[in-house]
């Protein structure tokens, strides 16, 4: 069997490595092996905190909404089954955008969800 000799594909893979350590501190962006799990921990850091930033948005889109329909005599959850009821299709984040930037829109919304609730 012929004696496989890696050296232009060893250097790229190490290459690319290095690129994405580039700025690390101290060894990690020097040296290859400390460089190879540096690179490796952020990659999965980033893979994790792409999911959490749903959630965290998700999070302060409900709290903004709670504070604004509360503000119009509702809380979070009784406004979001009166629109659900009254068949408002609309977004989270759409309503958290309201609440912030026009509390008029948002007060009419409160009053559909008002006259749709179940109890």
């Amino acid at each position: 069997m012929a004696r496989v000799k890696r050296a232009v594909n060893a250097l790229k893979k190490r290459r690319k490595i290095f690129k994405l350590a580039k700025g690390y501190f101290g060894a990690k962006s020097k040296q290859y092996r400390p460089a190879t799990e540096a690179v490796m921990k952020s990659l999965s850091y980033a893979y994790t905190g792409r999911r959490l930033r749903k959630r965290d948005f998700r999070r302060l889109w409900i709290v903004r909404i709670n504070a604004a329909a509360r503000m119009n005599g509702l809380s979070y959850s009784r406004m979001m089954n009166g629109l659900k009821n009254a068949g408002v299709e609309m977004n989270r984040k759409m309503l958290a955008e309201l609440a912030v930037y026009d509390a008029a829109a948002f007060a009419k919304l409160c009053d559909i969800a008002k006259e749709n609730k179940s109890c």
